[in-house]
Order: C-alpha cells, then structure tokens, then sequence
C-alpha cells in the first residue's frame, strides 16, 4: 500500500516537472531531456508494480511489454504502433520493446487514450498484474486522467540510436527537490502553468464529448432509419396475413370434405372385414379338430419312442463300464513303470545339486571379505564429510552477521528521507483541490451524458415492440404449416387403410394355402417317424455301413436316415420353406404329386 502511494506521488510529480519545464522552454523536447526521461523511469516502474512472473524454460519473465500488447487486440487504431515497435532490430529484450512503445506513444500524444482501454478491460488485464497492482485499483485511472495533460508537449524522440533494452532504470530525485529560495520566485509560474494545464484538460474533455455526441446523432439516424423499414414491413406482413387467413378457409373446407369421404371408405371397409372374420372363424374351428385328433397320436407315439430310449440307454451304459475298467487297468501298468524310470532320473540330479552348491559356498566366501574392505573405506569418506559441514557452518554465521548490519543501514535512510516526503505530501494536498474542482466539471458533463442514453433507451423499447409484432406474424405462419401437415396425415391414413384392405386379402388367400400344406404334413407324420442316429448303422437304400467318410444324413420327407450319395437331392416342402435334404424317393414321389398337381 505504502509503495504504490509513494509511485502515485512520483507520477504527480514527474507529471508536473516536465509540463512546467516543457512551457518554460517553448520547443520540441529531445530523448536527452532529463526530466522527459525521468518521467519514463517512474513510468515504467508503475506499469511493473504487482506484475505477475511468468515462468518458461529459460527462466522467470516479468516484462511490462505484455500489458502493453493487449492494446492492439483492444484498439485496432493501435496495431501500428505495436508494429513499428517489434520491425525495430535493435531491440531485442521485451522491456527495450515496451520502452520504445511509450516512447513513440507520448509522441502520438495518445498514451492516456490507450492506457485508459486497458482499465477499462480489468478482466484480461488480470491474466498480467496481481489483485492489489497500481494498474488494477483507483490510481490507475487517477494516473491516466493525468496523462492527459502531457498532450500539451511536443516531443521528437529518436529510437535508432538509443540502447533501451541495457538502460538502467533509476529514480532521481534531486529534480524534484527545491531550494526554499527559488520556492517563492516560482509560485506564480506554477500557478500558470495549472491554469493552462486545466485549459488544455477541458479542451481534450470537450473534443472527447463532441465525438461522442456526433456517434449518437448518428446512431440515432440509423434507428429512425430501421423505424421506417420496420413499419413497411408490418404493413406488408399484416397483408400477408389477411392472405394467409383466407387460405386458411379453403383447406379447413377441403379437409372437411376429405374426412367425410374417408369416414364413408371406412364404414364400407368394416361392414367388409367382419363379414370375413366370420368365414375365417368357422374354418379356423375344423382345422382346430383335425389339429386336436393329430397331437393326441403323436404323444402315443412320442411315449412308446421314449421307452425304446430306455432300454438302449441301459445296454449301451453296460458296455461303457466294461470298456473303461480295462482301459483303468492298463493305465496303472503304464504309471508303475513311468515312476520307476523317474526316480532313477532324480538321484542323478540331486547329486548334480550337490556339487553346484558346494561351489557356491565357495564364492560367497571370497564376495564377503571383499565386501569388507569397501565398507572400510566408505567409514573414512564419510569422516571427511563430517569436517567439511562444520567448516559450511561457520561461513553460515559470518553471512547473517553481514545483513543484520546492511538492515541497520537502511533504517537510518529512512529516518533522511521522511522529512522529505512531508513537504511533498502539503503539495499534494494543493492539487487535491484543484481536482475537485474539475471534479464537479465532469459531474456536469456526467449528466448530459445521461440524458442522452435515457433517449436512446426510449428507442430501444419501441424497436422492441415492432419486434414481438414480427414474432406473432411467425406464429401465424407456423400455424398454417401445422394445417399443412395435418391434411397430408389425413391422406396418408386413407392411403394406409386402402393398403390394409388389399393385405388382409391377400392374408386369407395365403391361410387357406397353409391349411392344405397343414393336411399334407399330417398326412405324412402319420406315416413316418424320425429315427436316431444310434438306430441305424447302415443307409436304407444302399445299405452300406456308416463310417467317419460315409456320414449319416435324415432325410426331411419320410425321417429315414441314408448316406450322402442317396440323400443329394433339395426340395422345399410345405413345413420347411427354404429347399431341404430329401432322398432319391421321397424326391420322385414329391415330383410326380406336384406335376399332377399343375396339371
């Protein structure tokens, strides 16, 4: 809090030192000029005030050339300075880069305008200054409101021949200390020179309003511009919309239309369908007979196979039981013998083992005395490291004791310079009221401002009124595509209906085909069974032996088993509709059934 009081008061200063020189002189100021470029060095320290370091590989950065940057995103006015600024090839360190940037500012005469554009975007700025910066509270704006006053001077600065990034930046103060005689002489210059500076300041303020008073003539023209347009256009959609309604009118008529027509398709299709449902009922009762009369032999049947099961199952489980006792017998001869040639194998290396570990021992014992000696000599080594912390210790002490006195001596300059700062600080108090009083000017100028924006508000409210007119047009217009839609739904249902009409004939076409594909496949489980695998070792027709090359296959007819040979033919039959594996005869037989069938 104390150091960035203290930068305020250097700023007020320098500020004041080099307007008074400046008119005093009556020239172009040079780069040479000393209190030009004190102004500089207390400017830079209060643009570094509460910077935020920045890490990176090469090491720790804290340049005030990053701040600066911001302006040209900001302000585009500005990418030419920035520009200029990094084409320069002697600089090469980014805080000769933001020196040479206030430099050619303060030339522009436009250093207060582009510091005032970084306070008024705190957010981005706090990527760069801590919370409690100089940049970040009150007196940042305090110090651009004083920039304001160096529009006066005329400044010629040379950037080539200077070293900016190696100069040291160092505060003097013997400029801004005067004797007590020279004081009284120099009153009445001072207060001239606050006159002109509060003329040139008003001036600057009234070039500021008159431009922003021109944008919101401007502004407003334009909005009585849209005003115009916008009203043309409700008178257009109100047009729009008488047209839209009466469109409205003719489709309701055409869907009422529409819907009586349907209602009359449907009722015709109904009366239609129930008189169908009732034929399909009494034929679905005699398939359900004849279905009821097959179930009931087909579990005779079912049950007399599943006894045959049975018995096989028990002589097959007896012959299993035979087979693994001779195999568990002959496994046992294999195992004895197994393990005796393995024993054998383990005698010869267990001895083996022995020799290999007595070697071991051997080595081991030669590793350990070695072992000993290294520890021997760590213990010396770590002895002499013991003697070289001591000596570390003792320089420790020396050091403390050299800034304990350094701290003393700073104390005894601050007792110099505190009655210095006093006289400085009664100074400060006299342009504190002279503030005020320009204080009460803005406060003026604050209200006109005010006025003008209640204007601009009043505008607003009447563009947003023309705005909701225009949303309900939308609705209506929304509205009317919903109608839209509806109609095509309504067709596409009396379509849909049509199509189930045609469907549901051709449904009771296809149920009366499977009914007489049913009788045909009850025909023929009543005649054949479907044998297993385990039933049969030899093809019905050829009566060759099954083996690992000639493998059983049943065929989908009859439910007999045959080999490859005498099963090669596919048919689809009426349970199975993708084409099957049938036998040589069942094949003829379907051929002949279905040519006489067609014919």
């Amino acid at each position: 809090m104390e150091e960035r009081a203290n930068l305020m008061n250097m700023m007020k200063l320098s500020i004041k030192v080099l307007i008074q020189s400046a008119l005093s002189l009556g020239r172009i100021l040079d780069s040479d000029y000393p209190p030009l470029q004190q102004f500089f060095v207390v400017m830079e320290h209060c643009l570094k005030h509460g910077l935020k370091v920045k890490k990176s590989f090469i090491g720790q950065n804290k340049s005030f050339f990053g701040p600066l940057e911001l302006v040209e995103k900001l302000l585009p006015e500005a990418s030419d300075l920035t520009t200029s600024v990094k084409n320069l090839p002697e600089l090469k360190t980014p805080v000769g880069r933001g020196r040479a940037w206030l430099h050619l500012a303060l030339m522009q005469k436009k250093l207060a305008d582009y510091l005032q554009v970084l306070l008024d975007h705190k957010e981005q700025l706090s990527e760069f200054y801590e919370s409690d910066s100089l940049m970040m509270e009150e007196e940042g704006a305090v110090i651009v409101g004083l920039l304001v006053g160096l529009n006066v001077i005329d400044a010629n600065l040379c950037l080539k021949g200077e070293d900016l990034d190696s100069q040291v930046g160092v505060i003097d103060f013997s400029l801004f200390l005067k004797d007590a005689q020279s004081s009284e002489n120099d009153k009445q210059e001072e207060e001239m020179t606050a006159i002109l500076d509060q003329k040139h300041y008003l001036e600057e303020l009234n070039r500021h309003l008159s431009c922003t008073v021109g944008d919101l003539q401007l502004k407003i023209d334009n909005l009585e511009r849209t005003n115009s347009k916008l009203q043309e256009e409700l008178s257009a959609a109100k047009d729009r919309i008488v047209s839209l309604q009466e469109e409205q009118q003719q489709l309701q008529h055409e869907n009422a239309l529409i819907r009586e027509q349907s209602e009359r398709s449907v009722a015709v299709t109904k009366q239609d369908t129930k008189v169908e449902l009732e034929t399909y009922k009494q034929s679905r009762q005699g398939l359900d007979e004849m279905y009821n009369d097959i179930w009931k032999q087909f579990k005779e049947e079912r049950r007399i196979r599943l006894e045959m099961e049975k018995e096989l199952e028990l002589q097959i489980g007896m012959k299993t039981e035979m087979e693994i006792a001779m195999k568990l017998l002959e496994k046992d001869t294999h195992e004895k013998q197994d393990s005796l040639v393995a024993l054998r194998q383990q005698l010869d290396e267990v001895k083996a083992i022995n020799l290999q570990m007595f070697q071991k021992i051997q080595n081991a014992e030669t590793a350990l005395h070695q072992k000993s000696e290294i520890i021997a000599s760590l213990e010396a080594k770590s002895n002499q490291n013991g003697s070289a912390s001591k000596q570390l210790e003792e320089t420790v002490k020396l050091s403390e004791k050299a800034m304990k006195e350094v701290v003393e001596k700073h104390e005894k300059a601050k007792q110099e310079f505190g009655g210095k700062i006093q006289a400085l600080q009664h100074q400060l108090t006299e342009l504190g009221r002279q503030c005020s009083s320009l204080d009460k000017m803005l406060k003026c100028e604050q209200e006109q401002r005010q006025n003008l924006q209640h204007e601009l508000q009043q505008e607003k409210e009447t563009t947003s009124v023309l705005r909701t007119e225009l949303q309900q047009v939308s609705g209506l217009k929304k509205e009317l595509k919903n109608l839209q839609d509806e109609k095509e739904e309504i067709q596409k249902i009396c379509e849909e209906q049509e199509q189930a009409l045609q469907e549901m004939g051709q449904h009771l076409s296809q149920s009366k085909m499977k009914m007489e594909d049913i009788k045909e496949v009850n025909k023929a489980l009543k005649g054949h069974t479907w044998l297993k695998d385990d039933e049969v070792m030899q093809c019905k027709q050829c009566e060759r032996e099954f083996s690992i090359s000639r493998r059983k296959h049943h065929c989908r007819n009859c439910g007999d088993i045959f080999c490859n040979s005498c099963s090669s033919n596919e048919l689809s039959l009426p349970s199975y509709p993708k084409p099957v594996r049938v036998c040589d005869v069942c094949h003829n037989l379907l051929l002949q059934r279905c040519s006489s069938n067609s014919s």
